[in-house]
C-alpha cells in the first residue's frame, strides 16, 4: 500500500499513475470526484484523457472496498483522491454543515474511519496493490468555515490513520517525490 500526499497541483495524481503503471498487471481507477458544476466536469475530463485507455475506472465515493472484493482479476488499485471521497462521505452524512452539532461531526468522523478500515482491510485481505492520492489539507490557513475546519479535522486523521498502515508514504513538492515512509527504491 502506498500514499501519495502533498498540495494542491503538487503532482500527486502524475506521479501515483506513473507509480500504478510501474506495478503493472490490470490497474483499476478508483475515481472518487463528483461533478457538482461545469469547472468539475472539466478536470474530471481531463483526468479520464491522462489515464491509459486500458486500465479500468470505477466511480465512486462509498463502500469502495466493494470494488476490491467485486473485481478480483484486478491487480493493482489506484484511488484519487481521499480527500474527494471524504468531502462525498460528509455531504451524503447530511445535515446542517453551516453550525453543525458535535453529534452530528462525530458521526461523520465516525463514518469516515469506518469507511477507510473497510478499504484498508479490503486491500490487506485481498493481497492487491492499492495506491492513495491524498491531499495534505493542514499546511494551509485555518479554514474560515465550520465546515472547512471540521473537513481539515476529518481528512487529516484518516490521512494519519492511512500512513500508519502504508508501506511507502511520498510526498510530493512541486512535482518531486520525496519519500518519507518505506524501503527506498
Amino acid at each position: 500500500m502506498e500514499l501519495v500526499t502533498g498540495g494542491a497541483r503538487s503532482g500527486k495524481s502524475r506521479f501515483a499513475q506513473a507509480e500504478a503503471a510501474r506495478l503493472g498487471g490490470r490497474i483499476g481507477y478508483i475515481a472518487t470526484a463528483q461533478a457538482f458544476d461545469e469547472e468539475m466536469r472539466a478536470r474530471i475530463q481531463k483526468h479520464r484523457q491522462d489515464r491509459p485507455a486500458t486500465w479500468r475506472t470505477f466511480e465512486g465515493h462509498r463502500d469502495l472496498a466493494e470494488f476490491l472484493y467485486r473485481n478480483p482479476e484486478i491487480d493493482t488499485w489506484l484511488l484519487d483522491c481521499v480527500t474527494l471521497w471524504i468531502t462525498g462521505l460528509m455531504f451524503d452524512h447530511g445535515g446542517e454543515w453551516i453550525q453543525p452539532s458535535s453529534e452530528m461531526v462525530e458521526q461523520a468522523e465516525q463514518l469516515v474511519a469506518a469507511q477507510v478500515q473497510e478499504l484498508l482491510q479490503a486491500a490487506e485481505k485481498r493481497e492487491k496493490h492499492l495506491i492513495l492520492v491524498t491531499n495534505e489539507v493542514g499546511m494551509g490557513l485555518v479554514p474560515e468555515s465550520a465546515f472547512g475546519r471540521i473537513f481539515r479535522d476529518i481528512a487529516g486523521r484518516a490521512n494519519q490513520r492511512i500512513a500508519a498502515r502504508a508501506d511507502a508514504v511520498y510526498f510530493m513538492v512541486s512535482g518531486i517525490p520525496l519519500q518519507i515512509k518505506g524501503a527506498q527504491r
